[in-house]
């Protein structure tokens, strides 16, 4: 009986440990990274204005799974605007986002989709943390929101373009939102 015990809690103890290390954690190495679910992405572009936008986030899959009911963002809860660490969102210059000022420096990219529709694109302070987990309003410095528009085509990974006009875009599904850096 004492072996079947501990047996039993040898196993439960190795599934724990397996489930951890498949999730991941902020503080993978690359290579850990490259075997996630959600593939890490980087987006930069250097703006027509001269700013380098720097967009690091992951990529979840659609897997026919349906935004907003299966998978996020779903309207009411703050997404971490992609899946793993919070996406961050490096500028190197001071800039308006859809009019309103923004400084130069590293922030958390949020969203918020509300009831109506409308996409609330948040720019926090905090930016090096694990999901949306840790997220405080109280962090938030720049709030715009936005309206989605619907793409032709599907975008079975979730992905972020950034252009030289400053046009940052948000992809997945038919789903494309869009914000202005200047």
């Amino acid at each position: 009986m004492k072996r079947l015990l501990t047996f039993t809690l040898l196993a439960a103890f190795v599934s724990f440990a397996v489930g951890v290390q498949a999730q991941g954690s902020p503080n993978d190495t690359p290579e850990q990274r490259l075997h996630r679910a959600s593939l890490p992405a980087t987006t930069t572009v250097t703006t027509n204005k001269g700013v380098t936008i720097t967009i690091d986030y992951s990529q979840p899959v659609l897997k026919g799974r349906t935004i907003g009911k299966d998978v996020e963002p779903m309207a009411g809860k703050v997404w971490r605007t992609g899946a793993n660490e919070a996406t961050a969102f490096t500028i190197d210059k001071d800039v308006t986002i859809e009019g309103q000022k923004l400084p130069a420096g590293k922030y958390g990219l949020y969203t918020l989709v509300g009831s109506d529709g409308t996409w609330t694109i948040i720019f926090n302070k905090t930016w090096k943390t694990w999901g949306a987990f840790s997220y405080k309003d109280a962090d938030d410095v720049l709030r715009v929101k936005v309206k989605p528009g619907t793409s032709s085509s599907s975008m079975e990974h979730f992905t972020i373009n950034a252009d030289k006009s400053g046009k940052v875009s948000l992809l997945w599904g038919k789903t494309d939102v869009d914000f202005h850096v200047k």
